[in-house]
């Protein structure tokens, strides 16, 4: 194997959604370091973050029929019983909500949380709070995803958060997402709910780090006691 393999094998993938900033990073650094040195090695470093904050790391699915894998990378910010909103038009009966909270040093590549059909895709424009709050849910800009599995619909909603300004999507309404599948992207710090069914039993803890496409939130397939959440 050569030495370009091997080195390109070890270093993680960008997604391509960053090749645009990087290239004006690049530029930008260029003009700076010819004004005066010390700020074009300043750009860039921010170059390299730019690199960093798009990395699109390969993820192992766990492919096992009824299991919500984490979309996203980030802490569980809350566990919590509400009702969906409007956009996902899931009806005014509470559903189960896990919040996974991403700060700009986290993966932004979002994944598919269950495989399905894409039944419903909209888009609702808003503040950009902090995404940590809860208040975020219904204030902020977002898009919002039904995705119709054998055990009823699920649904997922990017958030945008104090620093982001675009969500970018890469599915569209009827597309078939598989478990994991990269079907979205939330630029520089923000947060992804997922509804689920009420019965739904969460196999994740508040504050617990998740792994986009690798952490098991819950299975669908599996019911429990009623419990009250709350937020971290």
């Amino acid at each position: 194997m050569s030495i370009y393999n091997s080195v390109r094998e070890t270093l993680v993938p960008i997604h391509k959604e960053g090749y645009p900033f990087i290239a004006i990073g690049v530029v930008a650094s260029l003009l700076l370091g010819w004004l005066w040195e010390p700020l074009g090695w300043i750009g860039a470093l921010i170059t390299l973050w730019i690199c960093y904050f798009f990395r699109d790391p390969v993820r192992v699915t766990p492919q096992d029929e009824g299991l919500v894998i984490s979309p996203a990378d980030g802490r569980v910010s809350s566990i919590v019983e509400v009702v969906p909103p409007p956009e996902l038009a899931l009806g005014t009966e509470p559903m189960l909500r896990i919040s996974v909270f991403m700060n700009v040093f986290d993966v932004h590549v979002n994944r598919a949380p269950v495989a399905g059909q894409v039944r419903r895709i909209a888009y609702t424009p808003g503040l950009f709070l902090n995404a940590d709050l809860d208040k975020a849910s219904e204030d902020n800009e977002r898009s919002a995803m039904v995705i119709e599995t054998p055990r009823g619909p699920v649904g997922v909603v990017q958030i945008a958060g104090l620093i982001a300004r675009r969500i970018v999507g890469f599915v569209q309404e009827g597309d078939a997402l598989t478990t994991g599948q990269r079907y979205g992207l939330i630029r520089f710090g923000s947060r992804v709910d997922v509804f689920l069914p009420i019965s739904v039993t969460p196999l994740v803890g508040l504050n617990q780090r998740a792994v986009a496409g690798e952490t098991v939130l819950a299975d669908l397939r599996a019911g429990g006691p009623r419990r009250t959440f709350v937020s971290a």
